[in-house]
């Protein structure tokens, strides 16, 4: 696990996240009037993980369950042929996040029922780290002590689960953009939403020298009548992690969570450049690294060269935000 921490964290290079869920990627490809076939998925995760240079800024990549068992169109097992280029492959394993009873307006994430048996298959098919996703709303009253931790619970048993499979646990307790929050308010959620976290991990034995976690940036709300500088979400972001995430994690991944690309590259630059910190910062980016690729493919195979060149270069401008800062 140590070795799989430190390939993912190598200087300049983040993490791929490709773990779209079926309803998830058939509304990106809706919008670009492709069918979500199985054939059009696997060619579209061909695209990107063929891309020429790739694993000069990519260290990782994380991918959905169906993907693990494609092979790309030469025949080579997606994780054989992303090991083959120097880059870990890696699994979503949660199944999704559900309305949490009794408490209207936030969610608990399922899949821990026969995680274990899975995680020993997806060691088999060539996995090396594995992703769960929680996600934690701001609102009126929200949110509350009981979502915290119900979903901290889930995330510190995942991990562990993992860690006794000798995979790596990237945990992700997300704090949703949605809403007319402050900058401020987002901080003290984010806070809190990591405390509670790593006191779960703790009581579940969870080694953290042996995980990453994966956070958002703080951030106001979509609908906050303020969206504050980069300077200022830099600060908030740095602050908050040094106040809640212990030195003895070795990296933190950010996702980019509906950020457009070039926000989420411009923010991740000035919060690497923020100061000296214990853990390692990089990037975790789904949408943020993939929107410009899909959006220059649009399904045909005649535009995957076009699809590869925009990965290339969205992977290769956060490669650069990371190690300008050092």
């Amino acid at each position: 696990m140590d070795s799989t921490v430190r390939a993912l964290l190598t200087a300049g290079k983040g993490i791929l996240a490709a773990d779209e869920s079926f309803p998830t990627i058939g509304k990106r490809f809706a919008k670009l009037g492709v069918a979500s076939t199985e054939e059009n998925r696997r060619a579209y995760r061909d695209m990107l993980f063929t891309t020429p240079g790739l694993e000069e800024f990519i260290s990782g990549v994380i991918l959905f369950d169906e993907t693990l068992r494609q092979k790309t169109s030469g025949g080579v097992a997606f994780p054989e042929h992303l090991a083959g280029r120097g880059i870990v492959p890696g699994i979503k394993v949660d199944l999704g996040a559900a309305d949490l009873p009794g408490f209207p307006g936030e969610k608990f994430t399922q899949g821990l029922d026969g995680l274990r048996e899975r995680l020993a298959e997806y060691r088999k098919l060539g996995a090396r780290f594995t992703k769960w996703r929680a996600v934690i709303a701001i609102g009126e009253g929200l949110p509350t002590p009981a979502a915290l931790e119900t979903n901290a619970g889930s995330l510190a048993l995942f991990a562990a689960l993992c860690q006794e499979a000798q995979l790596v646990p990237i945990v992700e307790p997300e704090v949703l953009m949605d809403g007319d929050h402050s900058l401020e308010r987002c901080e003290e959620v984010t806070a809190a939403t990591l405390r509670v976290v790593f006191a779960a991990l703790a009581r579940q034995g969870v080694q953290l020298k042996s995980m990453l976690l994966k956070t958002g940036m703080v951030l106001p709300g979509k609908e906050h009548r303020r969206q504050g500088s980069t300077a200022e979400i830099a600060a908030a972001t740095v602050r908050c992690l040094r106040r809640a995430v212990p030195a003895a994690v070795p990296g933190v991944v950010f996702l980019s969570g509906g950020q457009s690309p070039s926000e989420a590259t411009e923010r991740l630059e000035a919060i690497c450049a923020a100061g000296t910190n214990p853990w390692a910062l990089s990037f975790s980016f789904g949408r943020a690294l993939q929107d410009p690729a899909m959006a220059a493919w649009k399904g045909a195979r005649e535009n995957v060269g076009a699809g590869q060149t925009a990965l290339r270069e969205t992977a290769a401008a956060n490669h650069r935000a990371i190690l300008a800062a050092k």
